[in-house]
């Protein structure tokens, strides 16, 4: 069975040591291996989420770090301290759910005090506690309210005030913003991270939102068919993914199969010597390579680029300042560039046009598309 067992890059910043260590943990429901043996650790004061489609096993890893389902092997340890197969009230941990599971008939204050009271934490300490929660998450005005009486982003505010407040070792978070509307979720990422500076509390993330990742994480764990695809800075895995799947799924990528000449050189798929930044090593062992839309530029008539094809533009999308070129290669395959509107496009569809791009911006990849 494959192992994922992943060494974070921390490049030259200096981290403290892991909070959250996973070391070879797997889980399968009969032939189903809903998570692959998987190895991660999570840096105090991190902001990790797993991010990936549905039935990629991230689900599967949260729950099993809560204590809610027992893995068929391997170790979890929170603070040094080996967690695997205590029950949930026992470890360190905090959650968030998407449905804020808020007690309807206590108030914010009682609400937010809850777990200090089943802690025995004294009265006095409680309410300097409470307040400050109320504060960071800018709400000391409705402590008195009720669930129903506050708006879909107040409860979730509330919710994450109600598991921040007794300072878990980990706070792990279950899609807390699936529920929201895009102009509140984008409000809520927000919030999120201003409440993890403002903590430094380590935090655990699921979602399969893409942008939402890129936007809060320190780093993200892609995952895949039950195991890590990559791990890496939302930059690293945006601009070096190492398959199809991590180029496919953080945002847009054309991707072409890799063609070799006689002499095994990468060729573009017209023919033409493809032009790269990477090691020997990896142009032997890619078998596709990826540009993203906002790298690829239309070429004016004598225009020279690193690399180029020709297509017969499709589509031309203008949507205020970003204008889209779909455009089609001779083998139908379809290709997207996006540039900044400058003026009224002009190009026109049924033309035959030539995309550039630079060899900085050529990345190659592993996988089968």
């Amino acid at each position: 069975m494959p192992t994922n067992s992943i060494c974070p890059n921390k490049g030259s910043r200096a981290l403290p040591a892991a909070k959250l260590v996973i070391d070879r943990v797997r889980k399968s429901y009969g032939p189903v291996h809903a998570l692959r043996e998987t190895s991660l650790d999570v840096e105090s004061g991190e902001f990790l989420t797993l991010l990936g489609p549905s039935g990629s096993g991230k689900t599967t890893l949260l729950t099993i770090l809560a204590g809610l389902v027992v893995p068929d092997a391997g170790e979890i340890s929170f603070g040094g301290v080996n967690q695997t197969y205590a029950p949930v009230h026992k470890r360190d941990i905090g959650l968030v759910f998407q449905n804020y599971a808020l007690f309807p008939h206590l108030s914010v204050f009682e609400n937010i005090a809850f777990p200090l009271r089943m802690r025995r934490v004294p009265e006095r300490e409680i309410s300097t506690r409470v307040a400050r929660m109320l504060e960071i998450v800018r709400l000391p005005h409705v402590a008195e309210r009720l669930p129903r009486e506050l708006s879909g982003g107040q409860q979730q505010r509330i919710a994450l005030a109600r598991c921040a407040v007794y300072q878990p070792s980990v706070i792990l978070m279950d899609e807390p913003l699936g529920a929201l509307d895009k102009k509140l979720r984008d409000q809520m990422q927000v919030e999120i991270k201003r409440l993890h500076s403002e903590l430094g509390t380590t935090i655990l993330y699921v979602t399969h939102d893409q942008e939402e990742a890129m936007a809060m994480s320190d780093r993200i764990c892609l995952m895949h068919d039950g195991g890590i695809e990559q791990l890496g800075t939302p930059a690293e895995l945006y601009f070096e993914p190492r398959t199809v799947f991590a180029a496919d799924f953080l945002g847009g990528a054309n991707v072409f199969a890799l063609k070799r000449g006689g002499d095994g050189t990468p060729c573009c798929p017209d023919g033409a010597p493809l032009h790269y930044r990477a090691t020997e090593a990896a142009s032997t062992a890619a078998g596709h390579f990826m540009v993203r839309p906002e790298h690829l530029r239309p070429l004016k008539a004598q225009e020279t680029s690193d690399n180029s094809v020709s297509a017969v533009l499709e589509h031309v999308v203008m949507s205020g300042a970003v204008t889209r070129y779909h455009a089609a290669l001779a083998d139908g395959q379809t290709i997207v560039a996006t540039r900044l509107t400058d003026g009224p496009p002009t190009a026109r569809v049924g033309d035959c046009i030539r995309l550039g791009w630079s060899a900085e911006r050529t990345v190659l990849l592993g996988g089968a598309a």
